[in-house]
């Protein structure tokens, strides 16, 4: 039996195969190295895996997850999974590379992923050939959930929200400032908790206008500081994975259009291509 997963900073989607071919699909929460310890990484596995998963019949397992774009933090998390699966070969790489396989195969083309986090890339079909960092969740990570989140706390911090929405959020959250810059500065995962934030401007219904003003801005910030700096960024198609590319995707498909690309693929997650890409067209290979 084979694993297949998509982790990213939030969530871990998995794919096990069995011999017969028959696909069985569960979730854990992320693992992004930068973020938590191999320790933590072991725990969660051991306390969220599902109880009937016959670990010792698995023989490989091929992670790919945000956060793993050095040896050191992929060795980290490969060191973590090998204590959980005792019996399996374990291949670990980048989410980009598997947003990419996912999105293009083996044609070469421009992928991005704006979930959590964001990443970007050109694709030559089987290896990422430019990538322009992130700069993560402090510094970066335009158009992400973390950075449509953070946008929306400093709107709640300095009274720039509508009236309207500052009652829905007090309403819904209940939280005082001081809380908030609790939660982003002395808690863990400030990442995620930033991005949570990302729901509430999707669902809020009292200012579409506002919460549609918000996402566009940091599209636009995406496309300004990242997807234009590629040269002949205008020659791909704009090929995107992640939950919020997916449930904002009227909003940047305008602009990718604005920018002069043509919308490829936008889906909420890698996880069927990915199993596809690696029973059909790369099987066990990273």
């Amino acid at each position: 039996m084979i694993i297949i997963a998509d982790g990213g900073s939030t969530k871990t989607n998995w794919c096990l195969v069995n011999e017969e071919g028959k696909k069985v699909y569960f979730n854990t929460e992320g693992y992004n190295p930068y973020f938590v310890s191999k320790e933590y990484v072991i725990n969660s596995l051991r306390e969220n895996l599902p109880t009937d998963l016959e670990i010792d019949k698995i023989t490989e397992v091929n992670y790919y997850g945000a956060g793993c774009s050095t040896e050191e933090k992929r060795n980290q998390i490969k060191e973590s999974m090998q204590v959980v699966f005792t019996s399996a070969k374990v291949n670990i790489g980048h989410d980009l590379l598997a947003a990419a396989r996912a999105l293009l195969g083996h044609t070469e083309g421009f992928a991005a992923i704006l979930g959590t986090g964001m990443n970007t890339c050109t694709y030559d079909g089987k290896n990422i050939i430019q990538n322009i960092d992130s700069g993560a969740y402090i510094l970066g990570d335009e158009g992400s959930g973390c950075h449509i989140g953070k946008k929306l706390l400093v709107d709640y911090l300095r009274g720039y929200m509508p009236e309207a929405v500052r009652k829905l959020f007090w309403e819904t959250f209940k939280l005082t400032p001081d809380d908030v810059n609790e939660q982003v500065y002395t808690k863990p995962l400030a990442n995620r908790f930033c991005a949570s934030f990302s729901k509430f401007v999707y669902d809020n219904n009292v200012h579409i206008e506002y919460s549609r003003n918000l996402v566009r801005s940091s599209f636009v910030d995406f496309f300004k500081n990242v997807v234009t700096q590629y040269p002949d960024y205008q020659k791909y198609t704009f090929n995107c994975i992640g939950s919020v590319g997916y449930n904002f995707r009227n909003v940047l498909e305008e602009v990718v259009a604005e920018n002069g690309m043509t919308v490829g693929k936008i889906i909420r997650s890698p996880i069927d291509d990915l199993v596809k890409y690696h029973l059909e067209l790369a099987p066990s290979q990273l």
